[in-house]
């Protein structure tokens, strides 16, 4: 019987980065259910305050700017700025649509943002779209359609935060790519915290309603912990797979938004939102299989 000859470093490296980014949109679940939870009886602006100066503290702890203060080097900081505003819109919209929407639901209605980066890269990064790319775009955005049935009973005002979370979230994904190549990692999630903390932290005090249960509390920590080991298990990926081979498993976080929503919430998804998600992730996948084809070279992509 023969031996398996091991894998190679760098096979072994893209399976490593997998299993992180597998983790990472799990904390991205985990995020938006502990979010949902706390929204039943606290303001999302405090819930979206208690996730960043959280989040902020723990990655303070992680990157002290006293002993390490090449962190808050940047070389463009006004749109490391902007980047981190970006994020926190999306943060506020996704958290009141978290509030009357099913996990499933507002999550598949968030996958729409690869479809608008796809429109906006043009003007913003210089890349061009060509007919097959804007047609599945279009088709994309059928599926969010589908999901959101505007006009019918079955349309809810907060779906259309969810929809402005997807532009918001395209944006920071495409500064996000523009400072990948200017600053390091470790500064763009600082700066992402501390601006974050910077919004809110003057609106606490106006919004602030002290939990009246350990659930709450526990829930609390959780948008801490998730929102920032999330995006550091996300740094740590790209550091160790292409963009292109982490992509598709960005559309497992529907998979755990689905499983907490069951589990947690009591919710199943309705076959609209089956539908539409299946045809979001359809359409997103087609365009990262396009962009692949056009690149050729795996490492010709910019981390995110």
């Amino acid at each position: 019987m023969t031996n398996r000859k091991p894998p190679m470093p760098q096979q072994r490296e893209r399976l490593i980065g997998i299993a992180l980014l597998i983790a990472a949109v799990a904390c991205f679940a985990c995020l938006d259910a502990s979010a949902k939870w706390v929204n039943r009886t606290t303001d999302p602006i405090q819930t979206a305050a208690v996730r960043y100066l959280g989040s902020f503290v723990l990655i303070g702890a992680c990157f002290n700017p006293w002993t390490r203060p090449k962190i808050l080097r940047s070389r463009s900081p006004a749109l490391q700025c902007a980047r981190a505003s970006c994020l926190v819109l999306a943060t506020i919209c996704a958290f009141f649509a978290l509030r009357y929407l099913r996990l499933t639901q507002a999550t598949s209605i968030t996958f729409a943002s690869p479809l608008i980066v796809a429109l906006i890269a043009g003007p913003l990064l210089g890349e061009r779209i060509d007919a097959r790319r804007l047609a599945a775009v279009l088709v994309g955005f059928l599926g969010v359609l589908v999901i959101t049935r505007p006009g019918s009973g079955g349309f809810h005002p907060a779906m259309l935060l969810a929809v402005i979370t997807a532009c918001a979230n395209a944006l920071y994904a495409v500064t996000t790519r523009i400072l990948a190549a200017r600053d390091a990692s470790e500064t763009t999630l600082f700066y992402t915290g501390l601006v974050g903390s910077v919004v809110f932290l003057p609106s606490l005090p106006f919004v602030w309603t002290t939990p009246s249960s350990a659930r709450v509390w526990l829930a609390m920590v959780g948008l801490a912990l998730f929102g920032a080991l999330g995006h550091w298990l996300l740094i740590l990926a790209h550091e160790r797979a292409p963009a292109s081979v982490l992509a598709p498993f960005f559309y497992l976080q529907l998979l755990w938004a689905t499983l907490l929503g069951l589990v947690v919430f009591g919710e199943l998804p309705d076959r609209w939102t089956l539908a539409g998600g299946a045809i979001v992730m359809a359409s997103g996948l087609y365009l990262l299989h396009q962009e692949r084809a056009k690149r050729r070279l795996p490492n010709a992509d910019a981390a995110i």
